[in-house]
């Protein structure tokens, strides 16, 4: 199983209940489709018992601090992530260009496109490949706190409210 969040955007309390679903649900890996906002949030993320692959959202403005303080656990952020999982490829990007998400389902290249910038949760399969938004985490916009767990074997998603 795979954790997959978006859209964090400091909210402490949320971030908490994300991680404590995700310990609780033995996911062997988190996917961040970016906006973490400020490096303080990062000790709340060092609370996973999985290890955690992120990408900058268009709200991380302070790239510097996010990425010193992600090193320190393994994390190494970027704007795009490419990576492989039990055969399955993964792309993992924030989405705040539609064109690039549209692009990266459309080539084929990729069994699950992950991406988050929205808001808005929705899984749907397109083209052959699973592509995956797990909502926010912060629940800012929608007011719900949403995440999504995939079943990387059986590729199907589901999403949570926490």
């Amino acid at each position: 199983m795979i954790g997959i969040i978006a859209d964090t955007h400091d909210n402490i309390d949320a971030i908490r209940r994300a991680v404590d679903f995700l310990n609780s649900q033995n996911v062997s890996l988190v996917l961040h489709a970016g906006d973490f906002i400020a490096p303080f949030t990062v000790k709340e993320f060092k609370k996973l018992n999985s290890p955690l692959v992120g990408v900058f959202g268009n709200n991380d403005g302070e790239r510097k601090g996010l990425g010193e303080k992600f090193s320190q656990m393994g994390t190494h952020l970027k704007d795009f992530v490419e990576l492989e999982h039990k055969g399955k490829r993964i792309a993992l990007y924030h989405g705040t260009i539609e064109e690039f998400v549209s692009a990266l389902v459309k080539s084929g290249d990729y069994n699950i496109v992950i991406r988050g910038h929205t808001h808005s949760p929705k899984i749907k399969k397109e083209n052959g490949t699973l592509v995956i938004n797990p909502g926010e985490v912060c629940g800012y916009l929608t007011g719900k706190n949403t995440l999504s767990i995939l079943d990387i074997e059986k590729m199907k998603a589901v999403i949570h409210e926490i």
